[in-house]
């Protein structure tokens, strides 16, 4: 079982908290995403639980025992990095079996696992080569065969794929969903991609100035964000946002329409609607086309609605000028609420 434990960590430099008391538990065998903008926490928690950085304050357990004082060679764990960290002067057989060799393995069992970690990154046929003769794909797959061959009870991944052209990033997230599910590893992967997160995480932690705003499967996490944050950085595009003022028996005026909402103590909230849950309706907002862009099946709308920039993805066989005035009307069971003072989500009644 490997398990981890994050209690109540947090990590300060001088007078900067980058980590604010983190609580996380990560469950045997489970894909976990670290997801969030560039200087949100997400790799310092990364480098704490490794062994990297002493946490200022909490505890780290993995495997049902503290870790937090080991050192990281004595955590069970593996780490992938975003520079891979292949040795060029080695073969790639060499770069696998290094951290076997410092284990001090009988060389039929280094082998034995060289070979298996080569077939299951489909690099069997790289292993006499050196590494500077690869490619950044094939660098980055002889990095994770490296951390697979250690049969750690845990993977740390952090932005491996980031190096890598699109295609190639792609081939790969598919290639590291199969090979980890099949080696039963517990992993942590931190990202800044969103289509990773969602496309390899079992849950998503979504990280904010330090703290975990929301940790949920990602359909969960898409569909009902807990904060404003949430909403606004998942999806491409994210969720639109307009101001909603109170009215009468209960109601919420967006724009010119009334919709029935959440109860709150405020004269206004925020209405949320991500754009591919419009649709054109004669009783809908009013919005006035900006900008067209056509997707293939679809068209990206820019619009503005009661002066906010607004977009839907509709149709491409819709007939559409920019500056005409269309009305688009949200699904009712995907509109979302958020309070205007902690930007936390509202339940509607």
């Amino acid at each position: 079982m490997a398990e981890i434990s994050i209690r109540n960590v947090a990590k300060r430099f001088g007078d900067f908290t980058a980590l604010h008391s983190i609580d996380l538990t990560v469950a045997d065998q489970e894909f976990m995403v670290l997801l969030g903008a560039s200087g949100c926490g997400k790799t310092t928690l990364l480098r704490i639980i490794a062994g990297l950085e002493s946490p200022s304050q909490g505890e780290v357990w993995i495997g049902g025992g503290r870790v937090d004082h080991l050192p990281p060679r004595q955590r069970g764990i593996a780490m992938v990095f975003q520079n891979y960290a292949v040795f060029p002067h080695l073969t790639v057989f060499e770069n696998i079996a290094f951290g076997l060799r410092m284990q001090k393995l009988a060389e039929g069992e280094i082998q034995h696992r060289v070979n298996r970690t080569a077939e299951l990154m489909h690099i069997e046929q790289l292993l006499k080569r050196y590494s500077g003769q690869l490619s950044g794909g094939q660098r980055q797959r002889v990095a994770v065969a490296r951390a697979l061959a250690m049969e750690p009870d845990v993977i740390l991944m952090d932005e491996p794929l980031s190096n890598l052209d699109a295609l190639l990033r792609l081939e790969m997230r598919a290639e590291l969903k199969g090979v980890l599910a099949e080696s039963k590893t517990t992993t942590i992967y931190v990202t800044h991609d969103q289509v990773e997160a969602m496309s390899l995480a079992d849950r998503i932690a979504v990280m904010n100035k330090g703290r975990i705003v929301q940790a949920e499967k990602p359909i969960e996490v898409y569909r009902n964000p807990a904060a404003r944050f949430v909403g606004s950085f998942i999806g491409n595009p994210p969720m639109n946002f307009l101001p909603a003022m109170k009215a009468e028996n209960g109601s919420w005026r967006v724009a010119d329409v009334v919709f029935k909402g959440p109860t709150s103590e405020h004269d206004e909230v925020a209405f949320a609607i991500r754009p591919e849950d419009l649709a054109p309706s004669g009783t809908g907002l009013p919005a006035e086309v900006r900008v067209i862009e056509p997707l293939g099946p679809h068209v990206l709308v820019t619009c503005e609605v009661d002066g906010h920039l607004f977009r839907a993805v509709l149709d491409s066989d819709l007939e559409l000028k920019r500056g005409q005035t269309i009305r688009l009307a949200p699904s009712p069971d995907r509109i979302r609420w958020f309070d205007p003072e902690t930007e936390q989500s509202l339940q509607a009644h």
